[in-house]
């Protein structure tokens, strides 16, 4: 995954220069907590393999934490700085922001039921709203619901589907967070976005169509509010989304097996945003024959036979 991860940012960054969306990106790092002694022991493999990647962390006290965030209280007796860890403070708008850009440089947008893809004439087709839709080539960049199109043309791939949820909150008496902090042991993420603090959960296996059950957010709210002060939430109601997970924990990227002209970019797991931009370009350097900036063997769909 690393060659994937070390061309994110840049890959974004231009993005967003190019979309007028630079003031989404956050360059303040990440703070990890950790609320025990065995639970800062257990980081000695994940600090090792950032040594071995060149990725820079700084340990801090909890006094030196809590002057990066000041409205942190101190029940934690380890951290780690992340410096060059970047975040959005916004994902849907950049997005948009990215999809505006698209169409100023002639790209189209059209809707339809991506499960219609099929082969006629020799080209890929689509049905949209405005009639049918010839290419030379697909791309099927679906996430979870990838299977709904290959499952049809005979393309069963091992996904399975984590869920996970949030909810915004407002900072109370004006508490503020810089950057995300993740609490280690216990599981969740306080993130500060446009629309509030953000709290995350941990994954929740089940299928992507199964009701909801939110049940860790409320476990890990009194958690939450016991490191920074939680106010009320912003939305009436909490998010749920489905990540595409592949078994070996990278995604497919790259040509369909058994479909001529049929390209493949799903399964990132919860990187979906992170790691779009570079496996965009990716995908485009393999369709178009040019060099690849990576191997990009390790995410062919061949790997699972």
């Amino acid at each position: 995954m690393r060659p994937l991860f070390a061309r994110a940012l840049a890959e974004h960054e231009a993005l967003l220069a190019e979309a007028g969306a630079s003031s989404y990106l956050r360059r303040e790092g990440w703070l990890k907590l950790y609320r025990s002694d065995h639970g800062f022991a257990a980081l000695k493999r994940e600090l090792a393999l950032a040594d071995e990647f060149g990725i820079p962390y700084r340990p801090l006290s909890p006094d030196a934490a809590l002057e990066l965030e000041p409205n942190l209280a101190p029940v934690f007796r380890h951290a780690v700085h992340w410096p060059r860890a970047a975040s959005l403070t916004n994902p849907l708008a950049v997005t948009k922001a990215y999809a505006a850009r698209f169409a100023q440089l002639g790209g189209v947008v059209m809707r339809g039921n991506a499960r219609s893809l099929h082969r006629s004439d020799g080209y890929w087709r689509i049905d949209t709203e405005e009639g049918p839709l010839d290419a030379a080539h697909a791309v099927a960049a679906l996430g979870p619901f990838a299977p709904d199109v290959l499952g049809p043309l005979g393309i069963e791939l091992p996904l399975g589907i984590k869920r996970g949820y949030h909810r915004h909150y407002r900072g109370a008496g004006n508490a503020t967070l810089t950057r995300p902090v993740l609490d280690a042991e216990i599981g969740y993420c306080l993130a500060p976005m446009e629309q509030g603090i953000r709290l995350t959960t941990g994954a929740e296996f089940a299928a992507s169509d199964a009701p909801p059950t939110p049940v860790q957010l409320d476990r890990l709210l009194p958690s939450a509010r016991e490191l920074f002060p939680l106010g009320e939430p912003v939305e009436a109601a909490l998010w749920m989304g489905s990540r595409p997970c592949f078994p070996d924990s990278r995604p497919v990227i790259g040509p369909a097996p058994g479909q001529r002209d049929l390209w493949l970019a799903y399964g990132h797991a919860h990187w979906g945003l992170t790691l779009g931009p570079a496996t965009g370009r990716l995908l485009a350097e393999m369709m178009t024959g040019a060099t690849p900036f990576c191997d990009p063997a390790p995410y062919g769909a061949g790997r699972f036979g």
